[in-house]
């Protein structure tokens, strides 16, 4: 029953913040009628052990998912998680700027696909009137792929770049990259309690 509750907790919270309240009614509209005082125990433990965040926004405690309970291997899967959650048009510009950013060099097709893209979202991008992704002719391409040791790019990869700048793709780049800091740096207790002022119940 407690695992069964936990899943529809972390059901209910996805992409929500919700108040004890708000979290008691959605349990009891999917057949979970747990006593508010349980419940607002098992909160506290969940947060307690890491899985949720407590924002206090008086009168209420309001809870939301914690970033970092995603797991992640590498720095690939790390970057698949946070893409997904943009929309499919600009995951590849975003993925090759954040990598080509991160890496200092060229990305290999290799890597957007373990980004968590495809050929086909690779090509589909590529054959869009704004693309601002091109495959790259740069001379170091042969030294680049020589120094990757944590991966095995296969020889025949293209790699691409960014073209030019882009607002929207330098944009959604920085917030998905603080985003990803997030998830490897602990910021509670840093980050005022107040400032929250929209409230969903």
């Amino acid at each position: 029953m407690t695992g069964n509750l936990y899943e529809k907790i972390h059901g209910i919270l996805d992409g929500r913040q919700l108040s004890i309240s708000g979290i008691t009614r959605e349990l009891r509209n999917k057949g979970f009628n747990e006593h508010r005082l349980v419940l607002t125990g098992y909160l506290r433990a969940l947060r307690d052990l890491g899985k949720l965040n407590e924002t206090e926004i008086p009168p209420s405690k309001i809870y939301t998912h914690v970033d970092n309970e995603e797991l992640f291997e590498d720095i690939y899967s790390l970057i698949a998680i946070h893409l997904r959650k943009l929309d499919l048009d600009v995951r590849v510009p975003v993925g090759v700027f954040i990598m080509s950013a991160l890496f200092k060099r060229p990305v290999f097709k290799y890597e957007i696909i373990l980004a968590g893209l495809n050929q086909g979202n690779i090509m589909k991008y590529l054959e869009m009137p704004d693309c601002i992704v091109r495959e790259s002719a740069d001379k170091n391409l042969k030294k680049f792929r020589a120094d990757i040791s944590k991966i095995k790019v296969p020889l025949s990869d293209p790699a691409y770049e960014i073209i030019g700048n882009n607002e929207q793709v330098m944009g959604l780049s920085n917030n998905m990259l603080l985003e990803m800091l997030k998830n490897i740096v602990d910021i509670s207790g840093l980050v005022p309690k107040t400032k929250q002022t929209k409230l969903s119940i």
